[in-house]
């Protein structure tokens, strides 16, 4: 499909080119780790629609820049990568199908769409797509916390609803346990394998308490991802979904000491996140929603995100936003209601032009930063 051509010039992004540029982002396969045809195209597609510039960092992350004068810098950033599955691009009535519609292609293609339709923004806006998002590494947001300059505040691209507003996100630990024990017969009253593999995830839920679960943002969720094995050696993943506060490292240090045999490896660990209502990129956002005669629903969410990883290194102001059913993330009904696509564009365009205004006037002056692990 042919994108129709875009006057960078005469202001917002029309609904045909936003629609061309979204459906050719479905149109082209980009699963974790083979993102970089996708990659190259909307480095073509962002200096067609006006980018100052657009390029692809060693990470194989995309990175468009629009300046329009002194200002702040505010950086939205999304992911290209999507889960494997495929489900085929089409436009049925007012949904847009296709893997990545909603997780993540949908809020990447409303930023892009954004940045060039808020006229009104003074300071710079950083548009990034980055890679691996849905692998537990986040090599993509690694690679911006540790390489790109620190902005003056950050939207993560997710699909929130357009009318709603992510306040924060659980955080994540992910462990590998691998045992190994001397052969014996199954009678033998010494723990064999694979008995010791699930004797630790028991250990684990102990640990955790009866609480636990993946009902409510403030208490851990555990899970166990694999178990296999068998008399001699057995492994098992886990993974625990902690709330803000958790303390990773003792915790990891007491399920070793229940261990009686066995590594256990900390896979990947990053923290919960939670910034206040009162967050100036959370109320430039509520702003731009209301504007749309709407009722701005705020949330926190029980999965994780690369706000999480950010978050840890960037005390900055921050939230999440996106058109997009998250019910829908992974599904192979996955699709987004075109109307609310363009409601996010909106919103997000207001949002922008608010943190962007002059220097007397955005919320961003002498804005308390936000940290990773905050409460509200």
């Amino acid at each position: 499909m042919t994108v129709p051509l875009h006057d960078p010039h005469r202001g917002p992004v029309s609904h045909p080119h936003a629609v061309g540029l979204l459906r050719q982002m479905l149109e082209i396969p980009s699963t974790s780790y083979h993102e970089g045809r996708l990659a190259s195209y909307l480095v073509r597609q962002m200096l067609a629609l006006g980018f100052d510039s657009a390029r692809v960092d060693a990470a194989g992350n995309v990175i468009g820049v629009v300046k329009r004068g002194p200002g702040p810098v505010i950086m939205l950033l999304g992911h290209m990568d999507t889960v494997d599955g495929h489900v085929p691009v089409r436009v049925d009535g007012d949904r847009l199908f296709g893997r990545g519609a909603v997780d993540a292609k949908g809020p990447l293609a409303t930023m892009i769409c954004a940045a060039v339709s808020a006229s009104r923004l003074r300071g710079t806006v950083v548009v990034v797509g980055a890679v691996e998002e849905e692998t537990p590494a986040s090599r993509g947001a690694m690679e911006i916390r540790r390489d790109h300059p620190r902005p003056d505040a950050l939207i993560i691209g997710e699909p929130s609803g357009w009318n709603t507003v992510v306040l924060g996100y659980k955080g994540k630990l992910d462990l590998s346990y691998r045992v190994e024990v001397p052969a014996t017969h199954p009678s033998n009253p010494l723990p064999k394998a694979t008995e010791l593999a699930a004797a630790a995830w028991q250990h684990l839920l102990d640990l955790l308490g009866p609480d636990a679960g993946h009902g409510s943002f403030d208490t851990p969720g555990p899970t166990l991802v694999s178990i296999g094995g068998d008399l001699v050696t057995a492994q098992a993943e886990f993974s625990v979904r902690t709330p803000v506060g958790f303390d990773d490292q003792a915790f990891v240090r007491r399920l070793r000491e229940r261990l009686a045999r066995g590594d256990l490896d900390v896979v990947n660990s990053v923290r919960a996140v939670r910034v206040s209502r009162t967050d100036p990129v959370v109320r430039a956002l509520s702003r731009g929603i209301r504007a749309h005669d709407e009722r701005v629903v705020m949330k926190v969410k029980t999965a994780t995100s690369d706000m999480n990883t950010l978050a840890e290194a960037w005390h900055i102001p921050m939230a999440t936003y996106g058109p997009g059913d998250s019910a829908l993330d992974h599904s192979d009904d996955e699709h987004i209601l075109l109307d609310d696509y363009f409601n996010g564009i909106g919103v997000l365009s207001a949002a922008l032009e608010r943190l962007g205004a002059p220097h007397d006037a955005s919320p961003l002056t002498g804005s308390t930063p936000t940290h990773a692990g905050a409460t509200t």
